[in-house]
């Protein structure tokens, strides 16, 4: 048993006021106890993350409106609480017809469909655990994860549409499963209409369900043993969520049933959406953390409606999230930097009269520089809609901070952010250090799944529990403002997936060819993302294509197929005494103007452009 001194009672105190707002089938009696690396919250308490998603809003809203979809060919569907509820139930009818009970875990291998939504709903009424896999991972990579997760069973999709074509996400699940041995059924929801083999226990989604399609969803417990919430006690694993691979490894995270839905739920309306009426567009991916707590879980909790969108946005034109906004008149639209680049480099279609009901747009995932903000704030805000910049990790299963929050409100519990040295000491004002969280926080991850990867906690530090983040920050001297500048460890999202840069930059140093190496991003037309290796070889080593294949076997061997570069840049110079974050603003300058498997970068070109990144670049964000 581990003491908390006064600000995190403070902030326990907070939480377990706001989590007596939940819905629950057993009062807690305990709001924390630190006896464990990652506490145990809200002890006695049971509940249902599905109930206080959907049935508590019944009497009041089972006609409001809980999801409007749209595909990307362009149908759409308009979901009220009563509707998804139906489906809720009678899909858990159909998992628990399969055998699926509390603890056992499913793999969703999906696209924003509203199936998924109803899957994670139904496997959290029995108990299941789910992972929300990402859409574009090729079939090795699926396998590595549903070999990691042993799920009973796997839903999938025929195809999903992504930039107007067809992703056979079916064939790549055949693809994988010979190397899985767990999966008992694979559940497939007709989508793209796209032809399909089917093996022994496979099962078409609406062929499953259509049995318990005519029982009455709002039937009594006692009449309807399969659709009955299972009560959970509050740290009982809802998700599973995977981050960046460490040595070809996936990373998987549990997260808690009553942590998650709480942090949920109380950032939806003090960070994101300020009124009841508020409807809100999370266009991020699925699989990602931000698009399961806030586009699912946060505005379902608040009785809210969110907007959820299947495809990409250059479909059937580059005014496709200007006419959703104006469509479904959202107020609050949340994405990440990159998005906002990508939809800025659209000059053919800029965000007119369309955006109007936009009141607050909010970025995550990444830093945002000041002329994204300045854009958002002029040309898609008008000048009346707030600009947020959110930060949280996986780890902690939703937002710890929105810059600003709104004024009006509780307000959060404090998640104690501080700064620490390198000597694990309070950095000075002004001296970069890393991010920790010294007050406890009801979100944060139970640990890794099967125990694997580092979980950086430490419960030494004067008798409070830090979590330590990975992410670099100071504290500012003029305002006294925390500002988070990234990751330790620079993370690439690739296929939906995060991969560590600092380990492929470890794999590409360890290779005899190779001094200095540098990892970046680009786009990349199949995965979104795609890895650039810029590197300095040898004296006697000679850059070609062989030496570019060379190394990226290398890495392929070392890492896995999601960490290989698909293009390397050889450098005359990697200057060392640069700032990391300048350096790789200005290699992300030049590798975007290359093409081919490999290209040169003069030590001129280089230098040009560092002194153009320095030149452009604010110290704060």
């Amino acid at each position: 048993m581990y003491d908390i001194g006064d600000e995190a009672q403070k902030a326990v105190h907070e939480w377990a006021e706001r989590a007596r707002g939940l819905q629950w089938m057993h009062p807690f009696r305990t709001a924390f106890e630190p006896s464990t690396p990652a506490g145990r919250w809200f002890l006695g308490g049971r509940l249902n993350v599905s109930v206080n998603c959907l049935d508590r809003h019944l009497p009041e809203r089972s006609a409001v409106p809980a999801i409007l979809w749209e595909g990307e060919p362009g149908d759409r569907r308009t979901i009220t609480y009563g509707e998804l509820h139906a489906e809720v139930i009678t899909l858990t009818r159909a998992l628990r017809g399969l055998g699926l009970s509390s603890g056992d875990r499913v793999a969703l291998y999906m696209g924003w469909l509203p199936e998924a939504v109803v899957a994670m709903l139904a496997c959290a009424r029995i108990g299941a655990i789910y992972a929300a896999l990402p859409a574009v991972l090729p079939a090795d990579a699926l396998a590595d994860r549903l070999v990691d997760l042993e799920p009973k069973i796997l839903i999938t999709q025929d195809g999903a549409w992504r930039h107007g074509k067809v992703l056979y996400l079916k064939r790549q699940c055949d693809d994988a499963l010979p190397a899985v041995a767990s999966i008992e059924h694979t559940i497939v929801v007709r989508r793209a209409e796209v032809s399909i083999s089917e093996f022994e226990g496979d099962r078409w989604y609406h062929d499953l369900i259509a049995p318990f399609e005519a029982s009455d969803p709002s039937a009594e417990p006692e009449d309807d043993d399969l659709g009955i919430p299972e009560s959970v006690e509050a740290d009982h694993p809802l998700s599973i969520m995977y981050i960046a691979s460490r040595r070809g490894r996936p990373t998987g995270i549990v997260h808690r049933s009553a942590g998650l839905l709480l942090v949920a739920k109380t950032v939806h309306p003090y960070g994101l959406a300020a009124r009841p009426e508020d409807i809100l567009w999370c266009a991020v991916e699925l699989s990602w953390v931000v698009g399961q707590a806030h586009a699912i879980f946060g505005p379902l909790a608040c009785g809210a409606t969110t907007v959820m969108y299947e495809g990409t946005l250059d479909r059937p034109n580059h005014g496709r999230a200007w006419d959703i906004i104006e469509r479904y008149q959202v107020n609050v639209l949340v994405t990440t930097p990159a998005i906002v680049r990508t939809l800025r480099s659209w000059a053919d279609s800029p965000p007119d009269a369309r955006v109007s009901s936009l009141t607050r747009i909010a970025t995550a995932g990444e830093r945002i520089d000041t002329e994204t903000i300045a854009w958002l704030r002029k040309e898609v805000g008008h000048g009346k809609a707030t600009v947020a910049n959110v930060w949280g990790l996986t780890e902690l299963g939703a937002a710890a901070r929105v810059r600003p929050w709104f004024e009006d409100g509780p307000g959060m519990p404090d998640p104690g952010l501080e700064i620490y040295d390198a000597r694990d000491r309070i950095a000075p004002e002004g001296e970069r250090g890393e991010l920790v969280l010294a007050n406890p926080w009801p979100g944060l991850t139970l640990g890794n799944h099967l125990g694997q990867g580092k979980f950086e906690f430490d419960l030494e530090r004067g008798g409070a529990l830090l979590f330590r983040t990975g992410d670099t920050a100071y504290r500012s001297l003029e305002d006294h403002l925390i500002t988070i500048e990234g990751r330790k460890d620079p993370l690439i999202s690739i296929a939906g997936q995060l991969v560590s840069a600092t380990e492929i930059v470890e794999v590409l140093e360890d290779h005899p060819f190779v001094r200095r190496a540098v990892v970046i991003d680009q786009p990349d037309r199949r995965n979104s993302r795609a890895v650039v290796g810029c590197v300095v070889l040898q004296p006697s080593i000679a850059a070609d294509s062989k030496i570019a294949a060379e190394l990226r076997t290398h890495v392929h061997d070392t890492l896995g197929g999601l960490s290989t570069p698909r293009a390397f840049a050889f450098c005359e110079v990697l200057p060392s005494a640069v700032d990391r974050d300048v350096l790789r603003q200005a290699l992300h300058r030049l590798c975007a103007r290359a093409s081919g498997p490999f290209f040169l970068l003069s030590a001129a070109e280089i230098h040009i452009a560092i002194a153009t990144v320095m030149a452009a670049t604010p110290r704060t964000i």
